[in-house]
């Protein structure tokens, strides 16, 4: 194919997916001379519809990696997104544990779906859920292989046509696919799905929670209520100019702290081409 447009398309709450998928869109229209176009999904309004994408397009498309797997309440409009022919490269981000089957999971859906998955990645950004479980990730390393690869995809996509196969992705088998279940050190699974965040005396009242909220779940007229699910992305309380979110669950708390002291080490980008 001969690429006319490259997209930038993810969903990204605290900001790491956003980062990593536009430094690859950014570098990769560079290297192919072609405009570069953004389609951020993350807030609901942007999920009620998706770009016209057309068999001319390199769509970069991002989601983290929750549970090991792709965030399940994005899978509904993932469904609705619909590729036309489009070249894609599915890109995932995961906090330092591992992305487990997420890659190969969003590369099955864009692939039916009518995109042509050719390239894909996982790269690891901080921790959700903390400031120290690969703090600062995306880093300047991590970015630098991005742009590497984003050149790597630009070279590849011209011989992308319909009949390309879709790129070998590790993972298991759709009828083998979980989700990561924690557990405490008796075995025993912690379950934090209905967990919310509290909110502090230093709350002001400014509303940002609301407005930044993935699920649309933080009622504007009192950010202390929550009218739907949390999926504990981390946007309420890393982006608070106050830092008055906060969760005190102890099964969240527990599995925070297995989190940070279980998976210090540096995990590895992943690359497949």
């Amino acid at each position: 194919m001969q690429a006319k447009r490259v997209w930038a398309m993810y969903w990204s709450a605290t900001g790491t997916t956003k980062r990593v998928v536009t430094t690859i869109a950014a570098r990769a229209a560079q290297v192919l001379g072609v405009p570069l176009k953004e389609y951020d999904f993350t807030l609901p309004a942007a999920r009620q519809g998706a770009p016209d994408f057309a068999p001319e397009d390199l769509v970069i498309f991002g989601t983290p990696t929750y549970a090991g797997r792709v965030p399940n309440v994005l899978l509904k409009y993932l469904a609705t997104v619909e590729g036309r022919g489009a070249a894609a490269v599915p890109v995932v981000t995961f906090g330092n544990r591992a992305f487990d089957d997420s890659l190969i999971e969003l590369r099955d859906i864009l692939a039916e779906h009518g995109f042509v998955p050719f390239a894909a990645a996982a790269f690891v950004g901080e921790h959700s859920f903390s400031t120290t479980l690969a703090a600062g990730r995306p880093d300047a390393d991590d970015l630098a292989q991005a742009v590497e690869f984003a050149a790597q995809v630009a070279a590849r996509v011209q011989a992308v046509d319909a009949n390309t196969s879709l790129i070998a992705v590790l993972g298991r088998a759709r009828e083998e696919r979980t989700y990561y279940q924690p557990r405490d050190r008796a075995g025993n699974p912690v379950d934090i799905r209905k967990v919310k965040p509290e909110t502090s005396q230093e709350c002001d009242d400014c509303g940002l929670c609301a407005t930044l909220c993935p699920m649309g779940s933080i009622n504007p007229e009192n950010v202390r209520e929550f009218t739907g699910i949390c999926i504990k992305c981390g946007a309420c309380v890393k982006k608070c100019p106050k830092g008055a979110k906060y969760y005190d669950d102890p099964g969240y708390l527990y599995h925070k702290t297995e989190l940070e002291e279980g998976y210090r080490r540096r995990a590895a980008v992943s690359i497949f081409l």
